[in-house]
């Protein structure tokens, strides 16, 4: 389904045209208002002028988010306080959180985004949805409650938490889509069931982001739920929820790339890398006013001994594998010099009282599967139902020692 037609079937010729006008408006804006940039410009001894077509994006310096920590708090900002409008930031939980800003026209411009995001996987004006993402400092409670009204459906903005209300609520108001992280819907979706509610449900759409998950998890969710869930991407210091999106195929998640220009880059080299290879995504805003970023650097790919690990590859395997439940963690430390992951992971009541040889069986099977996968060799812990936290908000999949 299309939401802005003008903009969603252009030409390839015509979007990366409108790409490269925007970029340059964008390169222009950053180097003579944001210090930052300007100095890393001149450390890569590079200026506008010299971008001279989107082949040259490579040329332009990386930014991280270590830099937006050093910049803390307005530092990236490219107008005046007077003119931000709203302020998110990160939780900080490894040091100063990252601030973002807006202005009047990037809160627009999200909404339209997020707007066309519900439109593309199915949702309509005639929905009500059900917005559990978390309101306040993070992106994603906002971003979607604002994209919702834009669409003109109904909105109920209930947050994360208090998990048997939301329940009460989904099925007393007969919400229609589900926005959450996909942790917090596993959660939803297994109270409902020990509820004896899952004939009461009329959702027919999650819309799920904000943390990594499989397909696996993709598909648990549909069948406990009967609905079509559905991965939409974002960043908060790119803009928030609503940088891509699947549509109905669920083939892929679209960019939209009137607003933002991605790149893939090796994460090794940190050279650009053709179409259809694998590697480490970087984005460009070309539309946003207040904080526009270049080359942002920021994904979920952990470097354990030289492999590239991504979490939800590891939740794929768990997920294929009877007895266990969707919930996880992984703990990476530094050992003598060497880089250790555990894999923490809760199995059902049922196996858990299980004879040791069998869980060892278990365990076994599991350190065997992620090797198959990912050719590295981690330790496996089975732990009893309801030992890992449950997040109401944005699961912590990774707890990684090496950076405390």
């Amino acid at each position: 389904m299309i939401y802005d037609d003008e903009i969603e079937t252009l030409p390839r010729e015509a979007l990366e045209a409108l790409q490269f006008k925007r970029l340059q408006q964008t390169l222009e804006r950053v180097y003579a208002l944001v210090p930052f940039y300007k100095e890393a410009f001149k450390k890569a001894n590079i200026s506008p002028e010299d971008i001279k077509s989107l082949k040259d994006l490579h040329k332009l310096p990386f930014t991280t988010k270590d830099d937006l920590r050093e910049s803390y708090p307005y530092g990236m900002f490219s107008m005046p306080i007077n003119k931000i409008v709203r302020i998110h930031a990160s939780s900080g939980t490894t040091g100063k959180p990252t601030v973002v800003g807006y202005s009047k026209a990037d809160i627009e411009e999200w909404a339209q985004l997020m707007a066309r995001s519900f439109v593309a996987c199915g949702v309509t004006d005639k929905d009500i949805i059900q917005n559990a993402y978390g309101y306040g400092l993070f992106t994603g409670g906002l971003g979607a409650h604002y994209g919702a009204e834009k669409l003109g459906a109904a909105v109920i903005p209930i947050s994360g938490g208090n998990t048997k209300k939301q329940i009460m609520i989904m099925v007393d108001f007969k919400s229609t889509v589900l926005t959450a992280t996909p942790s917090y819907a596993q959660l939803l979706a297994d109270t409902i069931e020990e509820m004896g509610l899952l004939d009461k449900i009329n959702l027919r759409v999650g819309v799920f982001g904000a943390e990594p998950w499989s397909e696996n998890m993709r598909q648990k969710l549909e069948e406990k739920l009967h609905i079509d869930a559905m991965d939409i991407y974002g960043l908060s210091e790119i803009m928030g929820p609503g940088v891509a999106i699947e549509c109905e195929a669920k083939e892929g998640l679209h960019i939209w790339e009137d607003a933002f220009i991605p790149e893939i880059i090796d994460p090794q080299t940190l050279e650009p890398l053709e179409d259809g290879q694998e590697g480490e995504i970087v984005i460009t805003t070309i539309k946003k006013q207040a904080m526009p970023i270049i080359r942002y650097r920021s994904d979920d790919m952990l470097i354990i001994r030289g492999v590239n690990v991504f979490p939800s590859q590891i939740e794929s395997v768990l997920m294929e594998i009877e007895g266990l439940a969707p919930h996880y963690q992984l703990i990476v430390d530094r050992v003598n010099n060497l880089d250790t992951l555990e894999v923490q992971v809760e199995v059902d009541s049922k196996v858990f009282s299980d004879e040791i040889k069998k869980l060892q069986s278990l365990q076994n099977q599991i350190q065997k599967d992620i090797k198959d996968l990912l050719g590295i060799t981690t330790k496996v812990t089975l732990v009893e139902p309801r030992t890992i936290q449950r997040s109401e908000g944005k699961a912590k999949r990774v707890i990684d020692k090496r950076k405390i």
